[in-house]
């Protein structure tokens, strides 16, 4: 098996390392949380409530 060059490896690494921060990015730029929805509505909730002391 020949050996290969130290720039090979470096271009393997560059390759992986790119690869990985892509897939991160297009991970976390493709959720979408939906407690923003939740919390609005319990607020609308709270707002309509009458307090008779």
């Amino acid at each position: 098996m020949p050996q290969m060059s130290p720039m090979m490896w470096f271009s393997l690494f560059i390759m992986f390392s790119i690869t990985l921060i892509l897939f991160n990015q297009i991970n976390f730029f493709s959720y979408k949380p939906t407690i923003l929805k939740k919390m609005e509505s319990e607020f609308n909730m709270k707002k309509s409530m009458n307090w008779k002391w």
